[in-house]
């Protein structure tokens, strides 16, 4: 069933995916154009899955997609239309056509119309089939299962005015008699998928450009049928950075898989708008900037690139942008799509005051966790034979001087700071010196963020009770060695 056409005037796009397997990263930048274009301009971004090939059609692919738009936040208006649902309605218009003469019936049995093209290649001849059905008298049809085929013009011209391709023109000669239902009754994807987007009140078909010469095919029916045509803009296909067609030797394939990479969503929508897209020089923007931003007449002509540096780039700024508990839900979703448990409410408790200190540093959501180790750790603290180095006799003592000048300092980065500069340099060394067995005693690692950014996080209490822990521990083997 589908919904009331939207109000004259109003931007209606389409996203209309074959449940056949995942959703393809091409086919979610396809399904993104057709929103941000529908959501900058107040109109609508339908979906419509097309499961007309029952055999290959599954629940499980299209339940795939549905979740990798979800994934992505393309949010679709209405529910989503099932196009072999539709099936008696596509068969309707067929039969229109031919009662309109706009198409005829054609008797032509499949295998003549094999051994016509098996002779027209032996011979060297074009293997456009013309039926002799087209203009023959009703009188001589026989009484056996047909074909429906829309007339198309033997002369002159197809133009298709493409706001992506330009003016394309296919001589009509190359344009066959399509068949629009097939001699068991049921309709063909090309007459379903223009009495759809004819029904759905589509304006605007954005689309991979392997779909061009669907378009002068297509328009064959909505002429016949004296339907206004939508607006096309058919796009370059994504190539890998080898400038070859993207396959799975190129990585990834499937929106999920880039989920479970621990790509937030609103990085991967940032990504797919710039493959093939620009708006000036921006390169990392928002969702409402590109919702602003996006036009058709910014997407390019030449296939974009796969180029996992410059998604790892865009990740990473998105990352740095995220409040804390945006971090937190898009870890989850992450985390959901990897197949991996839930944090608990404690982990999510201390994770979520360390994140300013670590974001920025951040490609993907998985380096966020092991960056605030020192956060979500507990003691006593298992600590690395290299940052074990550094809680010798002389670090520790250092860390026993600090101590006491932290019990009752303001918790403030400055502070800290300088109260520790004012023991290293007491000490006669540089700040490195009191930095390093600090970092140990508070992570346990030699790699972790700023030790007063750690200490601010950690708090006075947990702070002092680490340094103590390991400021005590008595070592032999150093007990001799000069300050």
């Amino acid at each position: 069933m589908v919904d009331a056409p939207a109000p004259k005037g109003t931007v209606v796009t389409r996203f209309a995916p074959s449940p056949t397997g995942f959703l393809h990263i091409g086919g979610a930048r396809t399904a993104l154009f057709n929103w941000l274009y529908a959501r900058g301009r107040g109109g609508k971004f339908l979906l419509r899955v097309e499961d007309t090939d029952r055999a290959r059609s599954t629940q499980e692919a299209t339940d795939a997609i549905l979740n990798g738009l979800g994934w992505l936040g393309l949010d679709w208006d209405g529910e989503a239309v099932s196009q072999a649902a539709g099936a008696d309605r596509h068969a309707e218009v067929a039969r229109a056509m031919l009662e309109a003469g706009t198409a005829y019936k054609c008797f032509s049995t499949q295998e003549e119309i094999e051994a016509f093209r098996e002779a027209a290649r032996a011979d060297g001849r074009s293997t456009l089939f013309r039926s002799p059905w087209r203009d023959a008298d009703p009188a001589t049809h026989p009484d056996a299962p047909y074909a429906i085929r829309v007339k198309a013009p033997r002369e002159g011209e197809t133009v298709i005015d493409d706001q992506v391709q330009g003016r394309v023109t296919v001589k009509n000669d190359q344009l066959d008699d399509m068949i629009v239902l097939r001699s068991d009754g049921t309709p063909t994807y090309m007459l379903a998928v223009v009495v759809d987007d004819h029904d759905m009140g589509v304006t605007h078909i954005v689309r991979g450009d392997d779909h061009l010469m669907n378009a002068a095919r297509q328009g064959l029916i909505y002429r016949a049928m004296g339907w206004d045509e939508p607006v096309m803009a058919h796009i370059p296909l994504i190539h890998g950075e080898d400038g070859k067609k993207l396959s799975k030797r190129h990585g990834a394939l499937g929106v999920e898989e880039y989920a479970a990479m621990g790509y937030p969503a609103q990085a991967m929508r940032n990504y797919l708008a710039r493959l093939g897209w620009s708006h000036g020089d921006d390169e990392v923007f928002t969702t409402e900037q590109a919702i602003e931003w996006f036009d058709l007449d910014g997407i390019g002509k030449s296939p974009a690139r796969l180029d996992f540096k410059k998604l790892d780039h865009v990740s990473g700024q998105h990352i740095a942008m995220m409040s804390p508990d945006d971090l937190l839900a898009a870890i989850d979703a992450w985390r959901a799509a990897a197949g991996e448990e839930a944090l608990s409410e404690d982990t999510r408790a201390a994770l979520a005051p360390a994140l300013p200190i670590v974001q920025s540093r951040a490609k993907k959501l998985p380096d966020l966790l092991p960056a605030a180790h020192f956060a979500l750790t507990q003691r006593p603290l298992e600590i690395e034979p290299k940052a074990q180095k550094a809680l010798d006799v002389n670090g520790r003592k250092l860390l026993a001087e600090l101590t006491p000048q932290l019990q009752n300092a303001s918790w403030d980065r400055e502070t800290l700071e300088a109260r520790a500069t004012e023991i290293a340099e007491a000490a006669g060394v540089g700040l490195g010196k009191i930095a390093a067995p600090l970092r140990a005693a508070l992570a346990g690692r030699t790699a972790t963020p700023s030790v007063f950014d750690m200490m601010i996080v950690l708090g006075r209490e947990e702070t002092l009770a680490r340094i103590k822990e390991v400021a005590t521990t008595s070592d032999q083997s150093d007990v001799d060695k000069p300050l």
